[in-house]
């Protein structure tokens, strides 16, 4: 027998225009669903990402919050993920509330509302997540294959999560990145490849990124929120600042406000988002 329809909505984040962006399916839970009902419902949409939200009984603006990919596995985090979700209690749930807390496989994560002077009504979605550090990676031929010849600049390895960000010369070339997926899910060593590069100068971005993750159930990640925890470090360090504007590069696109934390090494976002559709789960 079906229980109580699950409301659900399709959110496209880091965009203001529909059908740009990262995608994520979010929904509200009103009463619990074991993991194998949560991997099935996450398998019918089909997304790289669906968010699954919970409210404590006792906080009001606390929820429970899970993340599963298309292929039904659970994963620890989700950057665009998170900003849905936050996205979708902020606007649908509760529409006047500044905050709320996210209880997750990765902690308490905080997530924001940021009001836009020039558009009275609208706000980006803030979310904060813990640093991913980096470390020297060396196997720069086997990496260079896997992109089809890329001009790599240099290469680290995140230290947890096990992504790697490739740097190469300009954002051009992140644009024109003919990765060979095959390659990168067979490679053991690594979940993910970032790759990045310096923002043309006329440009209002900092940097240019893609996410390339086959073994995360997605060939490339549209808009990575969580790969700048690993970028927003690394582009400090070598711009000599902490706040950036990141283009994602993919074909569908799309823009990250990203500000370092260097005291609590914690990596804050912000983003637009926009909800495309939404209804009920009947099963």
């Amino acid at each position: 027998m079906a229980g109580k329809p699950v409301k659900y909505c399709l959110v496209d984040t880091f965009t203001k225009t529909v059908f740009r962006g990262n995608p994520t399916a979010v929904c509200l839970l009103e009463e619990e669903k074991d993991s194998e009902w949560l991997s099935s419902v996450a398998r019918e949409f089909n997304q790289a990402v669906t968010s699954y939200l919970t409210r404590f009984k006792t906080h009001e603006s606390k929820f429970e919050l899970r993340w599963f990919t298309r292929d039904g596995d659970e994963i620890s985090i989700c950057g665009h993920a998170t900003l849905a979700s936050s996205y979708f209690i902020l606007s649908r749930v509760l529409p006047t509330c500044e905050s709320v807390e996210l209880s997750t496989l990765s902690g308490v994560l905080t997530a924001r509302r940021i009001p836009e002077s020039s558009a009275p009504g609208s706000f980006l979605t803030e979310v904060n997540f813990p640093t991913l550090p980096l470390e020297e990676f060396d196997e720069v031929s086997a990496i260079k294959k896997m992109l089809n010849g890329a001009p790599i600049m240099e290469i680290k390895k995140t230290t947890v999560e096990d992504y790697l960000l490739v740097v190469l010369p300009c954002g051009e070339d992140v644009k024109e990145v003919k990765a060979d997926i095959d390659a990168i899910r067979k490679y053991d060593p690594v979940r993910g490849i970032i790759v990045t590069a310096p923002a043309p100068p006329e440009s209002e971005f900092d940097f240019y990124t893609r996410f390339f993750c086959p073994n995360l159930g997605v060939d490339e990640d549209h808009v990575c929120g969580s790969s700048h925890c690993a970028l927003a470090p690394y582009w400090s360090q070598r711009l000599g600042k902490n706040d950036f504007v990141s283009y994602a590069a993919s074909t569908r696109s799309g823009v990250v406000h990203v500000h370092l934390d260097e005291k609590n090494q914690r990596v804050v976002l912000r983003g637009k988002a926009v909800t495309v559709m939404e209804g009920s789960i009947l099963v």
